[in-house]
């Protein structure tokens, strides 16, 4: 067996690259190219909710992962820290992890709930059938196809 040297770096090689990369759906699967430390997701929206899957394991939830919401965006951050009593060589990953999804228009930040088994982190956020601050506009009828009468104002 070999003993490779192994060289943990915390933040991205390129971290502007990986966030453009990471806001492009065709390009997405480039990110793991530019970042070390990789939080590997799936999500997936349904009639009922938004889901995220994190695959973080080897992790203690209530004290190494915080997860935040603002405005229409979910972050799921997560700290690994290195035994310091050993010197075995590990491919493990460690430091910090981050991931910040954008949630659907729809979704209701006021609901959101987490859980984690097996070393995956599942953060639903429940979706609303009205989008805050969404109005359904009225469109008026038109007579013959000729535009609505429009009010002339009087000064």
């Amino acid at each position: 067996m070999v003993n490779l040297p192994v060289a943990h770096q915390p933040r991205p090689l390129l971290p502007e690259l990986s966030e453009f990369f990471a806001g492009i759906t065709p390009f997405a699967s480039l990110r793991p190219i530019f970042e070390r430390n990789l939080m590997r997701i799936e999500d997936e929206v349904t009639e009922q909710h938004y889901e995220l899957r994190a695959e973080i394991p080897g992790i203690d939830p209530a004290n190494d992962v915080a997860i935040t919401v603002a405005d229409g965006r979910l972050t799921v951050k997560a700290e690994r820290s290195e035994r310091a009593d050993t010197t075995a060589r590990s491919e493990f990953s460690y430091g910090s992890f981050l991931r910040t999804v954008t949630l659907p228009a729809e979704a209701d930040e006021d609901n959101i709930t987490a859980g984690y088994d097996r070393g995956i982190l599942t953060v639903r956020v429940p979706l609303s059938q009205n989008p805050a601050g969404a109005k359904q506009i009225t469109i008026q009828g038109t007579e013959n196809g000729a535009a609505p009468d429009t009010a002339q104002s009087e000064h």
